[in-house]
């Protein structure tokens, strides 16, 4: 059974046509669903509601920025692509960026003039470097990053999807399926057991996941005391990010405790003193966690405080195994130099 997703397609208007019809190719070559709200008057009520549904169905949230930020917003309010932004975070829809590179050649026409307005476009694209992000250069490049990015997201942040009504199971054969293919996995296991080729599958598995973590990155930004804005926004790979957290993750710590760790141990800035409540962005923090989750390396339950993270028994396995492998390339230098 094939699955389908929705991507939601957010982007100021003229300024980006070309670009949003090699989106809309790009999803569909991907045998995706686009959609896109360009035909819509976002200042009609009744377009807005049937704008905000679309995104609130959707798997995927895709924001196209360049140097126009849209008409100026009411009081009190966001501009367009940045409410939508607003609307799709509220409803924890993923989020990707393609943010236009500030060396890209670009026509002034279609660059902002205001300084107020300049200046909130950079804050909302800050704000979009703490998701899934990569920049562009040109039609092209985008076209390529954005297959790219988008193939990454589906594969290791996968979504519930759509598929067609005719294909469709009553919920009484899906459990039976679900319940003989647990039943079948059992068999697999112990037959492996007994083989005892179970060890070997579990470091193969471990490699993968390893491999995984090593080619996989995010963006982390730092909020400091004092600051106005998130800062110095670096990549760091999933294989150091999750170095850092297993050993803290053995007891469990809440979303709020591995932001506070993580803007502790990795902040660029020394001189300055991060802030108490999330000084690494949450959204940040939860996709990183929900990739460790697919992963199989952390589990969530919750208590009291909220959420709490904690590794899983091949989380535990997997850094072990990791730490064992730096030990033993440490005493092979040693032996070297002896």
């Amino acid at each position: 059974m094939t699955k389908k997703y929705h991507v939601f397609i957010s982007s100021t208007l003229d300024d980006l046509k070309n670009e949003r019809r090699e989106l809309i190719k790009i999803i569909t070559e991907l045998g995706q669903i686009p959609i896109s709200m360009e035909d819509f008057d976002a200042s009609d009520r009744a377009s807005r509601r049937l704008i905000r549904k679309n995104i609130e169905e959707c798997d995927y949230f895709l924001v196209l920025t360049a140097h126009k930020y849209g008409p100026p917003p009411p009081e009190g309010r966001s501009a367009g692509i940045e409410g939508e932004y607003a609307f799709a975070v509220k409803h924890d829809i993923p989020v990707i960026a393609l943010i236009i590179d500030e060396k890209a050649r670009w026509k002034d026409s279609k660059k902002e003039k205001d300084e107020a307005v300049i200046k909130a476009l950079e804050n909302f694209k800050e704000k979009l470097r703490s998701n899934a992000y990569v920049t562009w250069t040109s039609t092209a490049d985008l076209r390529q990053k954005a297959m790219e990015i988008l193939m990454q997201e589906m594969n290791l942040n996968p979504r519930q999807g759509w598929v067609p009504s005719g294909w469709a199971v009553e919920p009484l054969v899906a459990n039976e399926i679900a319940r003989l293919c647990r039943e079948n996995e059992g068999l697999k296991a112990q037959n492996k057991i007994h083989s005892g080729s179970l060890m070997g599958v579990l470091k193969e598995q471990m490699k993968k996941t390893l491999k995984v973590l090593t080619l996989n990155k995010a963006s982390l930004s730092f909020y400091y005391d004092g600051g106005e804005n998130w800062e110095n926004t670096q990549s760091f790979s999933y294989l150091r990010l999750y170095r850092l957290l297993a050993p803290e993750l053995t007891p469990g710590k809440t979303t709020t405790e591995i932001s506070r760790f993580l803007g502790k141990v990795l902040n660029p800035d020394l001189d300055k003193t991060i802030r108490a409540g999330y000084p690494v962005p949450s959204n940040t923090i939860k996709k990183l966690l929900t990739d460790f989750s697919i992963l199989k390396i952390v589990k969530r339950r919750g208590n009291a405080k909220g959420d709490v993270w904690e590794s899983t028994e091949y989380g535990k396995e997997l850094y072990a195994a990791y730490r064992i492998r730096q030990m033993e390339r440490a005493l092979t230098k040693t032996v070297e130099a002896t």
